[in-house]
């Protein structure tokens, strides 16, 4: 039993408590946008010691995009462009990182890439990032940062500023 709670909590902390990774050959699940559409809104809270802010659009086009900014000390630390996207049956989260000035920072044609490992009622989870509806107006975000030589797994909490949720876009822009 004491070397299963060791090889458990060595798991735990090589990988996070709350971010996920998919085993070798094993591949996403089935899912959709829409079972992810309550991730669309206007966040911000407190990261990294500064303010974090996200903003989500809802499905359209088989995507959902977003932006970040991290702002330290009143400049803008960085910038995260990205999207969910469907891909084929299921879904793959991509983002490009800009440092204050938008001078990016992976190559032109690289992107960093999250997996779907698993999806439930309130937990979205890609490869070292995972989602959380806390409630209505609140979502985590956990984010495995690993340099190489550290690996810690970063909360963002954040609190919804809009009310532009779970609101449906439609193809031919008849509804907002």
């Amino acid at each position: 039993m004491k070397t299963y709670l060791i090889l458990f909590f060595g798991w735990a902390l090589a990988y996070g408590q709350e971010t996920l990774q998919l085993e070798e050959g094993q591949v996403s699940p089935p899912a959709n946008l829409e079972e992810v559409a309550w991730i669309s809104g206007h966040w911000k809270g407190e990261a990294m010691g500064g303010i974090a802010e996200e903003l989500w659009s809802p499905p359209l086009g088989g995507s959902m995009m977003f932006v970040f900014r991290l702002i330290n000390d009143g400049k803008v630390t960085f910038y995260e462009s990205g999207h969910i996207k469907q891909a084929g049956e299921t879904l793959l989260m991509q983002l490009k990182h800009f440092d204050g000035e938008l001078k990016g920072w992976e190559e032109k044609a690289d992107t960093v890439d999250f997996r779907l490992v698993k999806l439930t009622k309130n937990k979205a989870y890609f490869e070292g990032l995972t989602f959380e509806k806390v409630g209505a107006d609140r979502l985590h975000i956990y984010v495995l940062l690993d340099d190489g030589k550290n690996r810690e797994e970063v909360l963002f909490q954040f609190q919804r500023m809009d009310q532009f949720a779970n609101k449906t876009i439609k193809a031919d822009h008849q509804e907002f």
